[in-house]
């Protein structure tokens, strides 16, 4: 079976460690397929300096092909995170380097994968039905979402996927069931210790958490999906396959970032620059 994770990457920064991560939903996805023994890549854009090197060092190290990666003109797409209330909160975040548009020759060369998953933060969701056209598709939509807007895309995906943290069982039980009326063929909505849904023909199935003393929920619903691809791919039975998918995730709970892979940087600087930023634009708009 082969994989390809395409669109964002990003370099998650814990300014409470001074160490930052390898990120971004598509790169997770491919790192933790690697990881279940299948052949997987990644398709995006890392950054010309130390952090861009050290994502491809680390997606080597997990044995994922970077054919397919181009190195930009500028510094890798950043995110900062700090602990507040012992609660990880995003404070900011550049992905300039990151975004991409797809070309014909990246268009094309998707006919090689058995399944392509990208996600809301890079900038495919466009490009879906083209995808559709060469390999099977795989969209995660994340938590901000507008069912409206994404339902085009539903028609043409393999696995749509969503964060349903802020639903009820109920809500989730139904955004299954309207995903899959859309068109999904299965339809996925996670629910971090509440468990999660999973939705194909005319069932929707419930699989519970495993029950960890995380340390860090980063990456979790990204090694929850690549379970799942690589489970469908391979033909496992449904709760067999759900079953292993919540163990996946509970696993990344256990360790920093989506991954690990941590490298040190200079906080006081990245907090220098943030606040160089502000009050460049309160500047602008006196």
């Amino acid at each position: 079976m082969k994989i390809l994770g395409a669109g964002d990457n990003v370099a998650d920064r814990y300014l409470h460690l001074a160490t930052l991560f390898p990120g971004g939903n598509a790169l997770n996805v491919a790192v933790f397929a690697a990881r279940m023994g299948v052949h997987a890549a990644y398709l995006g854009v890392v950054g010309n300096d130390d952090v861009g090197r050290h994502i491809l060092t680390s997606l080597d190290a997990e044995h994922v092909d970077t054919t397919h990666v181009r190195v930009g003109g500028g510094p890798n797409a950043t995110a900062d995170v700090e602990l507040q209330d012992n609660d990880r909160v995003f404070l900011r975040s550049d992905r300039t380097t990151a975004i991409f548009e797809l070309d014909a020759a990246q268009l094309e060369l998707m006919r090689g994968y058995d399944v392509v998953h990208s996600g809301y933060a890079g900038t495919l969701l466009p490009r879906v039905a083209e995808m559709a056209a060469r390999t099977l598709v795989s969209f995660d939509f994340g938590s901000r979402f507008d069912f409206d807007a994404v339902n085009d895309a539903l028609p043409h995906l393999h696995l749509a996927s969503f964060s349903g943290s802020h639903l009820s069982e109920d809500g989730a039980r139904e955004l299954v069931a309207a995903a899959r009326a859309a068109g999904a063929q299965h339809v996925l909505v996670t629910r971090g210790d509440e468990g999660a849904y999973f939705g194909v023909g005319d069932r929707v199935h419930h699989q519970q958490a495993d029950r960890v003393s995380a340390l860090d929920t980063l990456g979790a619903g990204d090694a929850f999906i690549a379970s799942i691809l690589v489970g469908l791919g391979t033909g496992r039975e449904t709760g067999t396959m759900l079953a292993a998918a919540s163990a996946h995730a509970a696993q990344v709970c256990q360790v920093h970032g989506a991954f690990g892979h941590g490298m040190p940087f200079n906080v006081a600087a990245v907090q220098s620059a943030a606040a160089s930023t502000q009050t460049d634009e309160k500047a602008v708009t006196r």
